[in-house]
């Protein structure tokens, strides 16, 4: 089967402007990322806090770890106009620095993720 051509210099105006065009967005391309654990840094940590910090040019995130008894009875002695504590004290899982680009980025996956939480939570 032959292939049609079209005659040449038919499209002039497309052929230079695809060639000297330059991309006005950043073009996304996908890239098969396999992370090689070191240490422990496979084992899941558990976290039911977490603390942001932003600092010039990075932010800190601390994942932490509270209790679960004592949280459930903190809204208990409230309502039952106990005192509470002035601080609790809870483990530290993880801290994690990274760029504000590297914070972007991971708000972007986790708005994705949300989102298919609230698809899947409808059907």
């Amino acid at each position: 089967m032959a292939e049609k051509t079209k005659p040449a210099g038919s499209e002039p105006e497309q052929a230079a402007v695809g060639a000297n065009a330059a991309p006005t967005q950043p073009r996304t391309i996908g890239l098969g990322v396999r992370l090689v654990p070191a240490g422990d840094s496979d084992q899941p940590r558990v976290a039911n806090y977490t603390a942001l910090t932003l600092a010039p040019g990075m932010a800190f995130i601390d994942f932490g770890f509270f209790e679960p008894a004592m949280l459930a009875a903190l809204p208990r002695v409230a309502q039952q106009g106990g005192k509470l504590p002035e601080s609790i004290n809870g483990r530290l899982a993880t801290r994690v620095a990274m760029s504000y680009d590297t914070l972007t980025n991971l708000q972007q996956q986790l708005a994705t993720a949300l989102q298919g939480m609230k698809g899947s939570a409808k059907t």
